[in-house]
């Protein structure tokens, strides 16, 4: 005799009866279908038992699989092991796994305790907009992306049946593209009110790297000695790596720039050897005197530029000051994509209005210089 059985299904206002059967061919228990009733479930059970007797398979209904009422924080403590296994297997970096769980536990603080299920569209919409009006558009497509990531692995692990927020388009950033730069005078004031903080050993070298090489914050911070070869032809070479784009480029090293790396390195040395500190490891150029990596140096930056004088200016806009200065000082767009190591000109583009300022501030120095005449 077939195997049937009825599986009984309580619920809060009335109950339920699944009906199971045991597959002759497989020997696996299937799922065939759900009353409402018990006498009814278990007529169909002696119909069904008849049918299998005579060897006729029944069409199998497929059961309602039941979505997961999972909280927006814990799909994102799913992501972030993901990403955490991508980061052992080498599949991502270091700086980008901190970037994502950064964004990703700052919008948990938005949407922890929700539901997956109950966060519209809209919801993440507004969001993204109170962003871009707050911040930048920049800074809202960044964390748009974490958003999405989440409701990605939702949709993986079966939370929600389908994706609402898959539809939002990132904003432009053209238009709110930092331009900020600032001329050879305010570089050195950025050097003399570095002498006057706690920084004063490192981060000239720091300034230097920024706005002689167009460095960004990742590129000096996973900086190894091995990247500098200082006495490369008498001036001296350094390697950087773009883990943005991918993109690696050599350039000789800016006098200011050898001899500032050169001091700095001088002073962790002597350092050490004054507190008898041994480094198996001293691979970063910017670290604490155990060979610890320096993480972030934003309060020190912060002090500089308050006390150098110069407003709303971020350390990455002394990349945007190296390109600027490259073409006041008569360099053209092409040498300027090579030298910061931008993957297509169209990046560069955003400079194409400083040849016309080269021309003014030339003109200017004429003035001046006819002023001064004696």
């Amino acid at each position: 005799m077939a195997t049937v059985f009825i599986q009984k299904r309580k619920r809060k206002n009335r109950n339920s009866y699944a009906i199971y059967f045991k597959d002759p061919d497989t020997g696996k228990n299937k799922y065939y279908k759900t009353l409402p009733k018990q006498k009814e479930a278990q007529q169909t059970a002696n119909d069904l038992r008849a049918l299998l007797d005579l060897g006729r398979l029944p069409e199998v209904r497929k059961e309602k699989k039941k979505l997961r009422p999972l909280t927006f924080a814990e799909i994102a403590q799913h992501l972030e092991q993901e990403w955490n296994e991508r980061l052992v297997n080498r599949k991502i970096v270091e700086t980008t796994f901190k970037d994502y769980t950064l964004r990703l536990r700052l919008t948990v603080n938005e949407f922890g305790t929700k539901l997956m299920l109950e966060i519209p569209g809209k919801e993440i919409l507004d969001y993204r907009n109170w962003l871009a009006a707050s911040v930048s558009n920049a800074t809202s497509n960044r964390y748009l992306f974490i958003v999405k990531q989440v409701f990605k692995k939702a949709l993986g692990l079966k939370v929600i049946p389908e994706d609402p927020v898959s539809k939002i388009q990132y904003l432009s950033e053209k238009e709110h593209e930092r331009n900020r730069y600032i001329l050879p005078f305010e570089i050195d004031k950025l050097v003399e009110a570095s002498q006057k903080t706690r920084s004063k050993f490192y981060m000239p070298a720091l300034i230097y790297l920024g706005a002689e090489h167009g460095a960004s914050r990742q590129e000096v911070l996973s900086l190894h000695w091995s990247d500098i070869i200082f006495d490369f032809d008498s001036i001296g070479l350094i390697r950087f790596f773009r883990t943005k784009n991918k993109k690696e480029r050599t350039e000789f090293l800016m006098p200011r720039t050898k001899e500032a790396l050169l001091n700095w390195k001088s002073h962790q040395e002597w350092m050490r050897h004054r507190k008898k500190i041994e480094v198996k490891y001293n691979r970063f150029v910017f670290c604490r005197l155990n060979g610890e990596p320096i993480k972030r140096f934003d309060s020190a930056w912060n002090r500089i530029c308050e006390i150098a004088g110069i407003k709303d200016f971020h350390y990455h806009d002394l990349r945007h000051t190296f390109c600027s200065n490259l073409l006041l000082s008569g360099s053209g767009l092409k040498d300027v994509k090579e030298m910061i190591g931008h993957k297509d000109i169209s990046m560069t583009d955003r400079y194409s209005h400083l040849p016309r300022q080269h021309r003014k501030y030339r003109q200017k120095q004429l003035a001046e210089h006819y002023a001064n005449r004696s």
